[in-house]
Protein backbone atom coordinates (compact mmCIF):
# COMPACT_ATOMS: atom_id res chain seq x y z
CA UNK A 1 0.00 0.00 0.00
CA UNK A 2 1.08 3.26 -0.69
CA UNK A 3 2.30 5.58 1.81
CA UNK A 4 -0.31 8.40 2.19
CA UNK A 5 2.70 11.02 3.34
CA UNK A 6 4.56 10.16 -0.04
CA UNK A 7 2.33 12.78 -2.09
CA UNK A 8 2.44 10.52 -4.95
CA UNK A 9 0.20 11.25 -7.76
CA UNK A 10 1.74 15.20 -7.76
CA UNK A 11 5.08 16.26 -9.64
CA UNK A 12 6.31 18.53 -6.82
CA UNK A 13 6.49 17.96 -3.31
CA UNK A 14 7.52 19.11 -0.18
CA UNK A 15 8.73 17.99 3.22
CA UNK A 16 11.32 18.18 6.35
CA UNK A 17 14.17 16.94 7.39
CA UNK A 18 16.20 13.29 6.90
CA UNK A 19 12.91 11.77 7.46
CA UNK A 20 10.93 13.39 5.03
CA UNK A 21 13.79 12.76 2.67
CA UNK A 22 13.45 9.39 2.29
CA UNK A 23 9.22 9.19 2.93
CA UNK A 24 9.18 11.73 -0.41
CA UNK A 25 11.55 10.35 -2.67
CA UNK A 26 11.72 12.55 -5.71
CA UNK A 27 13.65 12.09 -8.78
CA UNK A 28 15.06 15.68 -8.50
CA UNK A 29 15.41 16.83 -4.71
CA UNK A 30 16.39 20.30 -3.81
CA UNK A 31 17.91 20.18 -0.09
CA UNK A 32 17.22 23.38 1.59
CA UNK A 33 18.73 24.97 4.68
CA UNK A 34 19.31 28.62 4.48
CA UNK A 35 21.07 29.41 7.62
CA UNK A 36 23.56 28.16 6.34
CA UNK A 37 24.45 24.95 4.88
CA UNK A 38 22.90 25.47 1.31
CA UNK A 39 23.78 29.08 1.76
CA UNK A 40 27.54 28.51 1.96
CA UNK A 41 27.12 26.33 -0.55
CA UNK A 42 26.27 28.51 -2.87
CA UNK A 43 28.91 30.99 -2.09
CA UNK A 44 31.51 28.10 -2.55
CA UNK A 45 30.45 27.56 -6.16
CA UNK A 46 30.19 31.12 -6.83
CA UNK A 47 33.76 30.85 -6.00
CA UNK A 48 34.90 27.60 -7.90
CA UNK A 49 35.18 25.37 -4.45
CA UNK A 50 33.50 22.13 -4.31
CA UNK A 51 31.75 21.32 -1.00
CA UNK A 52 31.86 17.89 0.24
CA UNK A 53 29.06 17.25 2.37
CA UNK A 54 29.51 15.23 6.13
CA UNK A 55 27.43 14.83 8.75
CA UNK A 56 30.01 15.33 12.19
CA UNK A 57 33.22 17.25 12.39
CA UNK A 58 35.26 13.84 13.84
CA UNK A 59 38.17 11.70 13.31
CA UNK A 60 36.02 10.18 10.31
CA UNK A 61 35.75 13.57 9.25
CA UNK A 62 39.84 14.34 9.18
CA UNK A 63 40.11 11.03 7.34
CA UNK A 64 37.56 12.18 5.03
CA UNK A 65 38.99 15.37 3.83
CA UNK A 66 42.33 13.80 3.83
CA UNK A 67 41.18 10.97 1.04
CA UNK A 68 39.74 13.59 -0.71
CA UNK A 69 42.46 16.48 -0.56
CA UNK A 70 40.25 19.15 0.84
CA UNK A 71 40.26 21.18 3.51
CA UNK A 72 37.77 20.35 6.74
CA UNK A 73 35.37 23.58 8.07
CA UNK A 74 36.45 24.46 11.35
CA UNK A 75 33.57 25.08 14.00
CA UNK A 76 31.71 28.87 13.55
CA UNK A 77 32.45 29.65 16.61
CA UNK A 78 35.98 28.50 16.78
CA UNK A 79 37.05 29.55 13.40
CA UNK A 80 39.60 32.49 14.01
CA UNK A 81 40.54 35.03 10.90
CA UNK A 82 41.86 32.84 8.58
CA UNK A 83 39.79 29.44 9.05
CA UNK A 84 36.76 28.91 7.35
CA UNK A 85 33.87 27.17 8.24
CA UNK A 86 30.33 26.68 7.75
CA UNK A 87 29.84 30.38 7.79
CA UNK A 88 29.32 31.61 4.58
CA UNK A 89 31.38 34.99 5.78
CA UNK A 90 33.91 32.50 6.21
CA UNK A 91 33.97 31.08 2.62
CA UNK A 92 33.87 34.67 0.73
CA UNK A 93 36.89 35.66 2.49
CA UNK A 94 39.39 32.45 2.02
CA UNK A 95 41.51 31.85 -0.76
CA UNK A 96 43.46 29.12 -2.10
CA UNK A 97 40.39 26.66 -1.30
CA UNK A 98 39.49 24.49 -3.90
CA UNK A 99 37.61 21.53 -1.97
CA UNK A 100 35.79 21.69 1.57
CA UNK A 101 34.80 19.18 3.51
CA UNK A 102 31.29 21.15 5.17
CA UNK A 103 29.99 19.00 8.20
CA UNK A 104 26.32 19.85 9.02
CA UNK A 105 23.74 17.85 11.08
CA UNK A 106 20.99 19.30 9.10
CA UNK A 107 21.49 20.41 5.14
CA UNK A 108 24.87 18.39 4.89
CA UNK A 109 23.42 15.32 6.52
CA UNK A 110 20.24 15.37 4.17
CA UNK A 111 22.72 15.82 1.53
CA UNK A 112 24.91 12.96 2.38
CA UNK A 113 21.59 10.83 2.82
CA UNK A 114 20.76 11.06 -0.17
CA UNK A 115 23.75 10.72 -2.46
CA UNK A 116 23.37 6.68 -2.93
CA UNK A 117 19.27 7.22 -3.53
CA UNK A 118 19.92 7.62 -7.42
CA UNK A 119 18.38 10.93 -7.03
CA UNK A 120 19.61 14.59 -8.33
CA UNK A 121 20.58 16.41 -5.68
CA UNK A 122 20.89 19.76 -5.78
CA UNK A 123 21.60 22.72 -2.85
CA UNK A 124 18.78 25.39 -2.45
CA UNK A 125 18.90 28.21 -0.74
CA UNK A 126 17.03 32.25 -1.23
CA UNK A 127 20.45 33.62 -2.96
CA UNK A 128 19.94 30.75 -5.95
CA UNK A 129 16.27 29.93 -5.59
CA UNK A 130 15.16 31.25 -9.13
CA UNK A 131 18.55 29.72 -10.91
CA UNK A 132 17.83 26.39 -9.09
CA UNK A 133 14.34 26.63 -10.53
CA UNK A 134 15.23 27.45 -14.10
CA UNK A 135 17.74 25.07 -14.06
CA UNK A 136 15.27 22.24 -12.87
CA UNK A 137 12.79 23.14 -15.54
CA UNK A 138 15.51 22.48 -18.09
CA UNK A 139 16.04 19.25 -16.08
CA UNK A 140 12.09 18.42 -16.86
CA UNK A 141 12.11 19.13 -20.54
CA UNK A 142 14.70 15.77 -21.15
CA UNK A 143 12.47 13.64 -17.77
CA UNK A 144 9.38 15.16 -17.62
CA UNK A 145 7.81 12.67 -15.47
CA UNK A 146 10.33 13.75 -13.06
CA UNK A 147 9.59 14.15 -9.43
CA UNK A 148 10.54 17.21 -7.86
CA UNK A 149 11.12 17.53 -4.23
CA UNK A 150 11.82 20.34 -2.12
CA UNK A 151 13.19 19.08 1.43
CA UNK A 152 13.18 22.13 4.21
CA UNK A 153 16.59 20.93 6.58
CA UNK A 154 15.01 22.54 9.62
CA UNK A 155 17.20 22.58 12.90
CA UNK A 156 17.06 20.40 16.38
CA UNK A 157 15.79 20.83 19.45
CA UNK A 158 18.26 19.97 22.21
CA UNK A 159 16.38 17.10 22.78
CA UNK A 160 17.40 16.10 19.13
CA UNK A 161 14.12 16.44 17.76
CA UNK A 162 13.44 18.16 14.21
CA UNK A 163 12.83 22.34 14.72
CA UNK A 164 11.01 23.53 11.74
CA UNK A 165 12.87 26.69 10.85
CA UNK A 166 10.98 29.31 9.00
CA UNK A 167 13.98 30.31 6.76
CA UNK A 168 14.01 26.66 5.28
CA UNK A 169 10.51 27.27 4.68
CA UNK A 170 11.34 30.20 2.83
CA UNK A 171 14.09 28.86 0.62
CA UNK A 172 11.77 26.15 -0.24
CA UNK A 173 9.09 28.02 -1.24
CA UNK A 174 11.21 30.20 -3.07
CA UNK A 175 12.66 27.85 -5.25
CA UNK A 176 8.88 25.86 -5.90
CA UNK A 177 7.42 29.29 -6.07
CA UNK A 178 9.64 30.31 -8.84
CA UNK A 179 9.03 26.67 -10.49
CA UNK A 180 5.62 27.91 -11.67
CA UNK A 181 4.29 24.55 -11.81
CA UNK A 182 0.75 23.77 -11.45
CA UNK A 183 0.97 20.22 -10.20
CA UNK A 184 2.67 21.35 -6.45
CA UNK A 185 1.17 19.11 -3.99
CA UNK A 186 -0.60 20.96 -1.11
CA UNK A 187 2.51 20.30 1.07
CA UNK A 188 4.10 22.37 -1.57
CA UNK A 189 1.70 25.06 -2.38
CA UNK A 190 1.34 25.97 1.62
CA UNK A 191 5.41 26.43 1.36
CA UNK A 192 5.34 28.99 -2.04
CA UNK A 193 2.72 30.55 -0.14
CA UNK A 194 4.69 30.91 2.74
CA UNK A 195 7.72 32.87 0.79
CA UNK A 196 5.00 34.85 -1.20
CA UNK A 197 3.62 36.64 1.99
CA UNK A 198 7.00 37.79 2.88
CA UNK A 199 8.83 37.82 -0.04
CA UNK A 200 8.61 41.93 -0.23
CA UNK A 201 10.15 41.96 3.30
CA UNK A 202 13.03 40.21 3.06
CA UNK A 203 15.57 40.71 4.23
CA UNK A 204 14.28 41.95 6.89
CA UNK A 205 12.23 39.02 8.21
CA UNK A 206 15.41 36.66 7.65
CA UNK A 207 16.58 38.96 10.57
CA UNK A 208 14.13 38.70 12.81
CA UNK A 209 13.12 35.27 12.50
CA UNK A 210 14.17 32.94 14.97
CA UNK A 211 17.06 31.27 13.02
CA UNK A 212 18.37 34.90 12.35
CA UNK A 213 18.38 36.38 15.67
CA UNK A 214 19.94 33.08 16.74
CA UNK A 215 23.09 33.57 14.18
CA UNK A 216 23.29 37.35 15.41
CA UNK A 217 23.39 36.96 18.61
CA UNK A 218 26.18 34.30 18.37
CA UNK A 219 28.05 37.44 16.87
CA UNK A 220 26.85 36.56 12.99
CA UNK A 221 25.05 38.97 11.59
CA UNK A 222 26.82 39.01 8.21
CA UNK A 223 25.70 35.34 7.64
CA UNK A 224 22.20 36.28 8.21
CA UNK A 225 22.45 38.76 5.46
CA UNK A 226 24.43 36.95 3.16
CA UNK A 227 21.57 34.41 3.46
CA UNK A 228 19.24 37.31 2.79
CA UNK A 229 20.91 37.71 -0.52
CA UNK A 230 17.68 36.76 -2.69
CA UNK A 231 18.71 35.86 -6.03
CA UNK A 232 22.07 37.23 -6.94
CA UNK A 233 23.92 33.69 -7.43
CA UNK A 234 23.38 32.03 -11.01
CA UNK A 235 25.03 28.61 -9.07
CA UNK A 236 23.62 25.45 -9.40
CA UNK A 237 25.36 22.95 -6.73
CA UNK A 238 24.95 19.03 -8.25
CA UNK A 239 25.49 16.63 -5.81
CA UNK A 240 27.56 13.89 -7.92
CA UNK A 241 30.32 11.35 -6.29
CA UNK A 242 29.95 12.85 -3.20
CA UNK A 243 30.68 16.74 -3.88
CA UNK A 244 28.64 19.00 -4.46
CA UNK A 245 29.95 21.19 -7.60
CA UNK A 246 28.62 23.90 -9.66
CA UNK A 247 26.73 22.86 -12.55
CA UNK A 248 27.29 24.27 -16.52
Amino acid sequence: MTSPYAQDGFGVGFDWGPVGAEVVAGDIVAVVDVLSFTTAVTVAADLGIDVYPYRWRDEAAVAYAEQNSATLAVGRSAAGPDDVSLSPMSIRRVTGITKLVLPSPNGSTISQQLSDTGATVIAVSLRNRTAAAEWVTKQLTERPTAKVVAIAAGERWTDGSLRPAVEDLWGAGGFLSALQRDDLSPEARAAAAAYEAVADELPRMLHECAGGRELTQYGFPEDVAIAAEVDESRSVPVLRDGRLFRST
